[in-house]
C-alpha cells in the first residue's frame, strides 16, 4: 500500500515546531520502501494553520509526521481528514524508517497555550 507523509523539516531534520516550518519533505511510501522524496516550500506559511493544511491535501499527503504542533494546527490538519502522527524526531530518514516499521502511531497533544510573538515554550508546552 502506498502512503504519502508530510514532515516538517529543517536542513534535513524534523522540524520540532510544526507551524514555523519553512518547508516540509514529502515521502512517499510503498510498504517500507521510499519510492519519492522531495522538499515542498511552506514559506510564508509559517502559523497559517489553514494554509499548511491547504498544503499537505494540495501534495496528496495521507499523513502529516509531526514533533511539536499546537492545538490549532492540530485541528486545522484533522479536519482536512490528515491523519497526523507524534514521536517525530531526528534525522528525516531516520523519522521515516521508524514510520515504515510502524513505530509512529500517537496522535499527539495540542499545545494550548498562546506562545506569544517570540514563541517560547514556557508553562510546560515543549512541544515534544
Amino acid at each position: 500500500m502506498v502512503v504519502k507523509i508530510a514532515i516538517p523539516s529543517e536542513y534535513g531534520h524534523v522540524n520540532q515546531h510544526f507551524g514555523m516550518s519553512k518547508e516540509f519533505t514529502i515521502v512517499e511510501l510503498d510498504g517500507d520502501k521510499i519510492v519519492s522524496q522531495k522538499i515542498v516550500s511552506a514559506d510564508n506559511l509559517q502559523h497559517n494553520h489553514s494554509g499548511l493544511a491547504g498544503l499537505m491535501k494540495d501534495e496528496a499527503v495521507n499523513a502529516v509526521i509531526v514533533g511539536g504542533i499546537g492545538a490549532h494546527a492540530l485541528s486545522a490538519l484533522e479536519e482536512s481528514g490528515l491523519n497526523v502522527v507524534s514521536g517525530g524526531s531526528g534525522k528525516i530518514s531516520d523519522v521515516v524508517a521508524r514510520f515504515a516499521r510502524g513505530e509512529l502511531t500517537g496522535r499527539p497533544q495540542g499545545c494550548n497555550h498562546h506562545h506569544g510573538d517570540d514563541h517560547h515554550h514556557e508553562g510546560g508546552c515543549h512541544h515534544n
